[in-house]
Order: structure tokens, then sequence, then C-alpha cells
């Protein structure tokens, strides 16, 4: 797994590559938890992520949590159609705004 923050128009953006399972899931929450000190509007790009285990759904949760408390929006891109059943099995969905491209999530997050 590798994990790329940038920053956009104080938009912080965390682009994963690679599956997250409880191997990479502490590598992906260090980087999450860097990108929620630098702003308070976060895009998670899981373009390229094709699986997440519950460990990886964790740390999507202490974002959300993190963030929330910050009055800040996390919108996640890119989540796969089996990701997304397993975040709506889980009732996961309902925290976070799901859209196709990085610059739908950009616009979104300017707006706010």
């Amino acid at each position: 797994m590798k994990v790329t923050i940038t920053e956009q128009d104080e938009i912080a953006v965390v682009e994963v590559t690679g599956d997250i399972d409880s191997k990479t899931a502490p590598e992906f929450e260090r980087n999450a938890k860097l990108a929620t000190e630098k702003s308070q509007k976060i895009a998670i790009d899981l373009t390229n992520v094709e699986f997440m285990s519950s460990a990886g759904l964790r740390v999507l949760l202490m974002v959300f949590r993190n963030i929330k408390s910050q009055n800040g929006k996390v919108i996640l891109v890119g989540v796969s159609e089996d990701i997304q059943d397993v975040m709506s099995t889980t009732g996961f969905i309902n925290f976070f705004t799901i859209v196709g491209t990085l610059d739908e999530a950009l616009v979104i997050l300017k707006q706010d």
C-alpha cells in the first residue's frame, strides 16, 4: 500500500494505492492523522483500493470522528462497489459523502 498526501486550496488530499488490511492499516492511520493535522477538509481517494478490511474501516471512522469534532468534512472518492457494500452493511456509509472523482470532492469541500 502507498499513501500520498497533498494539499489543494487548504484541502488535504489523501491518495491510497493498494489494499488496506490489518498489515497496512497502521500506515494508513499515521498518514490519515497527518492529514487531519493539516486541514479540516479532507478528501480520501480510494480509487486504487480494491480491498479494505475492518481495520481500514476503523481508520476511516477515526478520521471521520476527528474531523467532525473540528467541524470539518471528509469526502471519500472512488470507493469500489465491494467496499461500499461492506460500508453499507456496517452502517459506515451513512457517515460519509462518497463521490466518483477527486474534482467532485474538491468542489464540494471548497463550498463548505
